[in-house]
């Protein structure tokens, strides 16, 4: 809520800027008369103007690279999850018992792909394939793709559960 209304007020400071040269320039070009004011609350106004507009140019440099600081952040997290996935899916496959054809088998069927695919990927038969996934399937007590799936999935969200919990806990 913050970042936002920070990022409001930048955005006004910098239109009001933008507005003043702008209408003042428009106003000249089309010979549109005015009433003078003093040279002094001119000036006034125009330096105001451009140091909102020096402010908002540096708000959005600060900006930027917090955004940065995020990214990279997010990144670094998706690279642990990745890795973490990754671990998950070889310790599994090592308690099933998985040979190293079954582990690509699964690994594929994991990733989405079709029994046609996987063969086509393995250089070898769809009834191969199929007899591979159901060596799987029984290895890891399941009974299909989904059940597959969702083994996975139950475990890292409820590895990541005592993060958010810790999370929330160190928000309040």
């Amino acid at each position: 809520m913050k970042l936002k209304l920070i990022i409001l007020s930048m955005v006004l400071v910098q239109a009001v800027g933008a507005l003043f040269f702008i209408s003042d320039i428009a106003m000249s070009v089309m010979g549109i008369r005015r009433q003078p004011i003093d040279w002094r609350l001119r000036e006034m106004m125009e330096i105001g103007a451009a140091v909102a507009l020096v402010i908002g140019l540096i708000m959005s440099a600060v900006l930027l690279m917090q955004s940065q600081i995020r990214l990279g952040r997010a990144e670094a997290q998706l690279r642990r999850a990745s890795a973490a996935f990754m671990e998950l899916l070889e310790d599994s496959f090592a308690e099933w018992g998985l040979t190293p054809a079954e582990r690509d088998v699964a690994f594929f069927v994991l990733k989405g792909f079709s029994t046609q695919e996987v063969a086509r990927f393995r250089n070898t038969s769809e009834g191969t394939v199929k007899a591979q996934t159901n060596a799987i399937y029984r290895k890891a007590g399941v009974s299909g793709r989904g059940q597959l799936m969702s083994l996975f999935i139950d475990d890292l969200i409820a590895d990541s559960l005592p993060e958010r919990q810790q999370d929330k806990t160190d928000i309040e």
